[in-house]
């Protein structure tokens, strides 16, 4: 699988997915306020857990990992993009279902994707350089992190803020618009994938021996990383479950969107990132639901302790 292995993926298909993003985190940010982040600022063990695990572990453990065990250039610097990238909004809907704090996901949420616009960019220029598998490859496509970020600025940080001020100006329109748009967006963002896939199946089967194992193994460090940061802080079961699902399910819609504004013809990256937004929501919610099973009797604690 060369650098010039086809991928069927048109400007309009890369417009769309942009929108999509946008409308995704839009929906997110309806239910902020500013005082959701004076709360992070008051009460930072778990926000500063996930960003831990999400921008500083993920990352530099990914680049190890790839270094150690040489896996080839295209495919080692997607993961590096991915592991560089947000939670996800998915993660919100994941907390929602394994009845863990649905508010504090949303809010380290919103702190990560703003982060991201700094530290994505920064990250995977960083640690694609570091890796000396990757560096090279990283020379050829001349990167620039200032593109990258004005992506990220454009379909994270924009309407995260419209978003925040729609809520704060429409109040009516937020509480009747949030659940709708999350599972529009949602249903949206998998038929796309999923006919982008199918477009590019041939492609994906004839790489999938050398992507699979790979994304599972760092969907699975992330995962175990977000619980370990968790544990650290020692968060309560709520948070901590938060936590695993925020750094777990990465926003590698966003990493699409990088590659195939800057780099579409990177197709082991792509390829990577692809299977990642499959990969994540299917680990995510066998965890959500095993964790929903185990979730009622904390929360019916301090009913009893009220009585």
């Amino acid at each position: 699988m060369g650098p010039d292995t086809p991928i069927d993926f048109s400007t309009g298909n890369l417009i769309v997915l942009n929108v999509i993003l946008a409308l995704m985190m839009f929906g997110v940010s309806l239910s902020l306020r500013v005082e959701d982040f004076r709360r992070v600022l008051r009460m930072p063990q778990a926000p500063a857990a996930g960003l831990l695990a999400q921008f500083l572990l993920l990352p530099a453990l990914t680049c190890a990992v790839t270094w150690l065990l040489d896996v080839e250039p295209g495919l080692a610097l997607g993961m590096i993009l991915v592991a560089s990238c947000p939670g996800g909004t998915f993660s919100n809907i994941m907390t929602w279902l394994a009845r863990a704090n649905v508010a504090m996901s949303v809010s380290m949420t919103a702190v990560s994707s703003l982060a991201a616009t700094v530290l994505t960019p920064l990250n995977f220029a960083f640690y694609g350089w570091l890796n000396p598998h990757t560096r090279d490859l990283v020379t050829e496509i001349a990167l620039n992190p200032w593109n990258i970020l004005m992506l990220v600025v454009l379909v994270l940080a924009v309407p995260l803020l419209l978003g925040m001020l729609t809520g704060r100006h429409f109040p009516r329109f937020a509480v009747r618009a949030q659940k709708p748009m999350r599972v529009f967006t949602l249903l949206v963002l998998l038929a796309f994938v999923g006919l982008a896939f199918a477009k590019n199946l041939d492609v994906f089967l004839q790489n999938a021996h050398r992507i699979v194992a790979l994304v599972i193994g760092q969907n699975a460090l992330a995962l175990a990383l977000g619980a370990f940061a968790g544990m650290v802080m020692r968060l309560d079961r709520a948070d901590r479950r938060a936590v695993t699902l925020e750094v777990g399910i990465q926003n590698s819609g966003l990493g699409l969107a990088i590659l195939f504004t800057f780099f579409p013809q990177a197709a082991g990256m792509i390829l990577i990132a692809g299977f990642w937004g499959v990969w994540h929501l299917v680990s995510g919610l066998i965890l959500a639901l095993i964790w929903s099973r185990s979730a009622e009797p904390e929360q019916a604690e301090p009913k009893q302790e009220a009585s």
